[in-house]
């Protein structure tokens, strides 16, 4: 499936709202999705993008690791289901807002969040979404300098 399909996927299921650990599983997929299309973007993407692809693959795969692990059926792991990036800027336009949103629903979580424990994970979660939305928005302003775009139109 597209990359573009994907993100669209994560945003409508990560938008649905839920209880915490359905927040916390669509989270999760979101920054494993993040970090499959850094991964692909690193192997296949303009060699500009190279280096910081590789950085999103990392800090992405920091975003997973802060969290606990969903226990997902076979065929739900939506990063697995990647088979093309398409255009890559839009691409990781909708990465950044994926992005953006799962940072907003961390907060929405750590704030009702009834243990420290999982507050705790929300605020780690946070900071590797922040991070791996950094290095999307990097790898925008490349692509806009490449193409002459004024950075205010290219994300």
């Amino acid at each position: 499936m597209d990359a573009v399909r994907l993100i669209l996927t994560s945003r409508r299921a990560l938008t649905a709202g839920g209880d915490v650990p359905q927040t916390l599983a669509e989270v999760w997929q979101a920054q494993a999705l993040a970090q499959a299309i850094g991964s692909r973007l690193a192997v296949f993407g303009p060699p500009s993008l190279r280096g910081e692809a590789l950085g999103l693959t990392e800090v992405a795969g920091r975003g997973c690791g802060v969290l606990d692990t969903p226990e997902l059926a076979p065929g739900e792991l939506r990063a697995a289901q990647l088979t093309e990036l398409g255009d890559a800027r839009q691409c990781l336009l909708r990465l950044a807002a994926l992005l953006a949103e799962t940072g907003i629903a961390l907060v929405a979580t750590a704030c009702a969040a009834d243990d420290e424990s999982t507050y705790w994970q929300c605020m780690e979660a946070i900071d590797a979404a922040d991070e791996s939305r950094d290095r999307v928005l990097q790898m925008l302003r490349r692509l806009a300098d490449e193409d002459g775009v004024p950075e205010r139109e290219a994300g």
